[in-house]
């Protein structure tokens, strides 16, 4: 048994929520179950795509194990996650969800009154799914603080995208700032851009469906005159270049390549640009631009209809408004 670290009532060793007060087992050395752990839904379940819907904000829909449900007792099915529990508990020990009706009295506290949670506000940031023609599909609402996505694991899950790895991205909330970290997936996950951006070395956007890696090439050093003063032909304008764009294959090896110099800026869309991608259907005909300012480069919409997409390095600050694609999934955070 396990003690709850906020009212003290002993739990199974199954349980993630308290039964008595609802608020998850983390604290008073109590262990957090990890997901792999957990039954899988049986085929009582909705569909693949409803399965990954959380039925009580940001908890999957699972099924309780036989050692986890209580011992003695008729037993009713949860109305959020459909476990099958107790009837006498006040809250479901698989998704906290009340029980009853809130009716029950638990460790003193007046019958009907709950304890306060971030949970059963509704708080948290509000993160909606789009279709493909930009509609909202589902909203998530992590009222946990924070949340990660994958095919086969995580706290949403969607085993239709052949895209998405096993544990693909998280999100998460700090003092008042929204997150977006990949974890290490083989598709990377991107932010689409809201505003010029100043490229990184290293950094990958997205245009169309087309990887373009940035790259710094460094200073070269002065000519020396030939000793014979015979002058060689050739371009001097630009007088060197200090970057490259290279488009990049599925293997990650590049394909095209455009350099960049000071005082150079680059356009680059299907039907016209300094470069341009005719057969790339999901690309504007004016998509994006790569602006010269000073030794530094931006990159700039161009009023495209898909946008500029950067691949996540670590952890990015997440703005109200934009927008995040991991696998073939498109998210919005609606509201932080």
């Amino acid at each position: 048994m396990i003690p709850c670290g906020f009212c003290g009532r002993e739990n199974d060793e199954q349980s993630r929520f308290c039964i008595d007060c609802g608020k998850p087992i983390v604290a008073g050395g109590a262990r957090v179950i990890s997901v792999a752990s957990l039954a899988k839904p049986s085929s009582g379940l909705p569909s693949p795509v409803d399965a990954v819907r959380p039925s009580h904000k940001g908890v999957p829909n699972t099924r309780v194990s036989s050692t986890a449900q209580p011992k003695g007792g008729a037993l009713k099915q949860c109305p959020a996650c459909k476990a099958m529990v107790e009837t006498a508990f006040p809250f479901c020990p698989q998704c906290g969800a009340p029980l009853n009706g809130g009716t029950a009295t638990a460790a003193g506290r007046p019958s009907g009154t709950g304890v306060f949670t971030a949970k059963g506000t509704g708080t948290g940031p509000k993160i909606a799914l789009l279709a493909e023609g930009g509609e909202v599909k589902q909203t998530i609402i992590l009222d946990r603080g924070e949340a990660t996505f994958g095919r086969n694991d995580g706290d949403y899950r969607f085993a239709d995208d052949v895209y998405l790895s096993p544990v693909h991205a998280q999100l998460s909330m700090r003092d008042g700032q929204l997150f977006v970290r990949d974890l290490g997936s083989r598709n990377g996950t991107w932010l689409f851009i809201d505003a010029p951006y100043r490229l990184q070395d290293g950094d990958t956007m997205l245009v169309g469906s087309q990887l373009i890696r940035f790259r710094r090439l460094g200073y070269p050093g002065p000519h020396p005159p030939e000793s014979d003063q015979t002058r060689r032909l050739g371009s001097f304008t630009p007088t060197a270049d200090i970057a490259v764009l290279a488009q990049l294959r599925a293997d990650g090896s590049a394909r095209d390549t455009m350099h960049l110099s000071p005082g150079r800026n680059i356009k680059l869309g299907r039907d016209a640009g300094d470069w341009v991608f005719p057969y790339d259907q999901t690309m504007s005909g004016r998509h994006a631009e790569v602006r010269s300012e000073d030794l530094e480069f931006i990159a700039l919409d161009d009023g495209s209809r898909n946008g500029i997409a950067i691949a996540v390095r670590g952890e990015k600050p997440v703005k109200a408004g934009q927008r995040i694609l991991m696998g073939d999934l498109t998210m919005r955070v609606e509201s932080l």
